[in-house]
């Protein structure tokens, strides 16, 4: 779920957000060390004020051969083109029902159409492939499994993303989760392929008849904690080794605000990657 709300008009948005040279700095010392692969999230990416200017510094940087983006997609008509330009590589849109009403009912917004648009921008923009993610919701968007499949089929170039949904503490897992188990049976079923990808260990399936489903399943799953590899920046500058936690993060703007070196800086890198295990083992 991501909602389109909040957004800043000043440079930078708050003191606890950080610059568009912070970011980029950041960015440089994760790359140093070994980072080449960056995907801009939020919140909601497109509004951060100076977004052009983060993507086209990361991408300059010589060893970052990746930059991509999640997005809800509803201001991505607009911008498509000009992120491809700053070196934007790929995108994935929150996608969750082709549904207006229901559309309405998950993100609280009438804007279905534009998220569209901007998922038919982002092709004509060649941010391929261009990731659709809908995520499972019991009694909401199940039955639309297949018109989502065919919605990205008629989209060269768009692979359908089919998440678990995750606990969060607005929503109650066992009110809207889903168990994916019987979308892969389905998807084997009909697929010429099945691929199992090394990050997370996803399945990805090649349907006959063409198209792409990947199915991502972090709940209780070892396996996707196996292998992760990602490290995140929140937007307040604090490194959190783990998607489902915010017990260990490690603050790196407030020592780069205060005069910290570049070493200092790295340091707290390997300090955050040292705080990395399992969460579900």
């Amino acid at each position: 779920f991501i909602r389109e709300g909040g957004g800043c008009s000043s440079d930078p948005c708050s003191k606890s957000e950080m610059a568009p040279e912070e970011v980029a700095f950041l960015v440089r010392i994760a790359a140093k060390l070994g980072v080449r692969s960056v995907k801009l999230t939020g919140g909601e990416p497109l509004l951060y004020n100076g977004i052009e200017e983060v993507v086209r510094m990361i991408s300059s940087i010589d060893s970052v051969r990746d930059v991509s983006m999640t997005t809800n997609g509803v201001l991505l008509s607009e911008w498509a083109q000009t992120l491809a330009k700053a070196g934007l590589k790929r995108v994935n849109v929150s996608l969750d029902t082709l549904s207006k009403e229901k559309y309405k009912r998950i993100t609280g917004k009438d804007a279905l159409e534009r998220v569209i648009e901007g998922v038919d921008a982002a092709l004509k923009a060649e941010l391929k492939p261009v990731k659709l993610n809908m995520v499972l919701l019991r009694g909401i968007n199940v039955s639309e499994l297949g018109s989502m499949i065919e919605f990205s089929r008629a989209r060269r170039g768009s692979i359908l993303q089919v998440i678990e949904l995750v606990p969060s503490g607005s929503l109650t897992l066992e009110e809207y989760h889903v168990d994916p188990s019987f979308v892969e049976r389905m998807l084997k079923e009909k697929s010429t392929k099945v691929v199992v990808r090394k990050m997370q260990r996803r399945k990805k399936f090649f349907l006959d008849g063409g198209g792409e489903v990947e199915v991502v399943r972090p709940v209780h799953n070892s396996e996707f904690c196996a292998s992760c590899n990602r490290l995140r920046i929140t937007s307040d500058g604090k490194l959190k080794p783990c998607l489902m936690r915010n017990d260990n993060l490690v603050d790196v703007l407030t020592p780069l605000r205060q005069g910290a070196s570049e070493k200092d800086i790295e340091k707290l890198f390997v300090e955050a990657v040292n705080k990395r295990s399992p969460y579900y083992h």
